[in-house]
């Protein structure tokens, strides 16, 4: 009823669906362990803010560096 090639052709196309499903699982943790990582460590800004305080810190260092420019530029501020 089945023939060699066509026995072979089936096989080797389940062999790379189970291969393809293990890699696809594999990453899959890769990726929730890699997520689990950055959860558990969020990098703090100067002086131990949270990401709160954090947006407040880079508005008041573009603000100083505005003065520096303007400053550098020769405006009166």
């Amino acid at each position: 009823m089945l023939n060699e090639p066509l026995l072979t052709t089936a096989s080797l196309l389940a062999s790379v669906a189970i291969v393809t499903l293990a890699a696809l699982r594999g990453w899959q943790g890769w990726l929730r362990l890699k997520t689990r990582e950055l959860d558990l460590h969020r990098p703090e800004i100067e002086g131990g803010s949270g990401s709160g305080m954090a947006r407040i810190e880079i508005a008041d260092l573009k603000e100083r560096i505005r003065k520096l420019e303007a400053i550098a530029a020769g405006v009166d501020l």
